[in-house]
């Protein structure tokens, strides 16, 4: 498998756990071929969807996912590896401000971080959610190459990147999400996740309609909406999570966290929820929004007392 060297993110030192590893890097998410998987009334169903586009750190037209590799800085790597999704409502990928930066900080906390880079609107539901749990397993099964846990896999997502990361902590062995590949046989589940402003539901009045359409399409089934409205699809095996969500959010209502908070309680999972009264959608990392800006340290505050950013050494 190729690896290809790209620039901009970090200095290309890779970590001593893993110093066979070119870093950053690009991995291809479907070596094999990506799964003819989507909708029936998406784009790419019935026509090339042509060439990919980044416009300034915002990606469309994504036919070939693939997975960035940023290592943890220098001395720092802890063993705990985060799969990042960033938002766009599934009709882009907030790549700079959703996926880059939020690399960067979390190599600060000597985490290995894999930017997913997943299909959109134009494949339509299952494909994001096939992209997204092939990262985990994909990570998983590579865990002693990348120097990280296998038992220490999480996810971060914002916007609809939140839903994509939620759908992978309740819909991870659901069958939309196997493609009858080899790597199927491998745990999806992630083993924490962190939900920034995230979509949740799919359902009126607190779903974003434009997320739901993009993934869904015009005329989703009851069925469908049901399984997609992941507070819905909560378990007690779902993961621990943090919540970090605006009460000022116009676009993803903050119901959408609540809810989800509360369907985490109710199964007796570890959550937490921190409701920020500034700022509104698609923050990122944005300063000036009094506590709302705080919020990378409170997520830090979180990893740390879940042991996540203890210092091990993979095996």
């Amino acid at each position: 498998m190729t690896l290809l060297p790209l620039a901009g993110l970090l200095p290309v030192a890779a970590p001593a756990a893993a110093p066979h590893l070119l870093a950053p890097a690009v991995l291809p998410l479907w070596p094999e071929g990506v799964p003819p998987a989507g909708r029936a009334d998406a784009p790419a169903a019935r026509f090339d969807i042509g060439a990919e586009r980044d416009d300034g750190g915002r990606i469309t037209r994504v036919s070939q996912p693939t997975l960035t590799v940023v290592p943890p800085a220098v001395d720092r790597a802890n063993g705990t590896a985060v799969i990042v999704c960033p938002g766009g409502g599934y009709t882009f990928l907030s790549m700079a401000r959703e996926g880059t930066q939020y690399a960067n900080w979390l190599s600060t906390l000597g985490i290995t971080t894999f930017i997913l880079k997943s299909r959109l609107e134009d494949w339509g539901h299952p494909a994001p959610l096939q992209d997204v749990l092939r990262a985990i397993r994909l990570v998983r099964s590579r865990a002693a190459e990348f120097g990280v846990k296998p038992d220490r896999i999480g996810v971060i997502g914002s916007s609809a990147g939140g839903h994509l990361a939620a759908s992978a902590s309740t819909l991870y062995d659901h069958a939309d999400g196997r493609t009858g590949a080899a790597l199927d046989t491998v745990s999806a589940r992630p083993d924490f996740a962190l939900l920034v402003y995230p979509v949740i539901t799919m359902r009126d009045p607190a779903a974003h309609a434009g997320s739901r359409r993009a993934l869904l399409g015009d005329g989703p089934t009851t069925a469908l909406l049901a399984q997609m409205s992941v507070e819905q699809q909560v378990t007690a095996a779902t993961p621990p999570t943090l919540l970090l969500h605006t009460q000022g959010d116009k676009a993803v209502p903050v119901q959408n966290s609540l809810m989800y908070f509360d369907a985490l309680t109710r199964a007796g999972v570890p959550a937490e929820l921190y409701v920020f009264e500034q700022g509104g959608h698609g923050i990122g990392m944005s300063e000036g929004l009094g506590t709302a800006s705080a919020w990378p340290r409170r997520a830090e505050e979180w990893l740390r007392q879940r042991g996540l950013l203890t210092r091990e050494v993979a095996r």
